[in-house]
C-alpha cells in the first residue's frame, strides 16, 4: 500500500470507527428479569432485536425493544433466524434504558422447557 493510500485509510478510520454506537445508554448497573412473549425477532446487522410484550406491575401490556449483539457472532454461537418465534414465552434478563423508555441490552433467557441462552446463571 502506497503512503497515500495509507493516509488516506488513516484519515477515515474515525467516523467509521465512531459509526458504532457504545452500550453506554444502558444501565449496566442494574439487570430487569421479567417473563415476556415473544412478538418478533429481527435476525438484522449490525445488531438482532427481540421485540417483547410484558405485563407490568399494574397489570398493563407494554411492548419493549431488546438489543443484542450482531448476527454473525450469535451464529457462531448456536443462534439462528428461528431461534426466537412469535408467541414464545421467556423470562428474559436485560439491562435496561438508562431514559426509562421500554429497551434494553440482552444478557441473557429461558425458554419454558428450561433451555437458556445468552448469559444465564440460577
Amino acid at each position: 500500500m502506497n503512503r497515500r493510500a495509507f493516509a488516506a485509510v488513516v484519515l477515515l478510520m474515525p467516523p467509521l470507527l465512531s459509526a458504532h454506537h457504545s452500550s453506554a445508554m444502558f444501565d449496566s448497573g442494574k439487570v430487569v428479569e421479567i417473563a415476556a412473549t415473544v412478538t418478533e425477532f429481527q435476525w438484522t446487522n449490525p445488531h438482532i432485536w427481540i421485540e417483547i410484550r410484558i405485563i407490568n406491575a399494574d397489570g398493563e401490556e407494554e411492548d419493549w425493544s431488546i438489543e443484542g449483539r450482531g448476527p454473525n457472532s450469535l451464529f457462531r454461537e448456536g443462534w439462528r433466524p428461528g431461534t426466537y418465534k412469535t408467541g414464545d414465552e421467556i423470562t428474559i434478563r436485560f439491562n435496561p434504558m438508562r431514559d426509562g423508555s421500554f429497551a434494553g441490552g440482552f444478557i441473557g433467557a429461558r425458554f419454558a422447557d428450561g433451555i437458556t441462552i445468552g448469559r444465564w446463571t440460577e
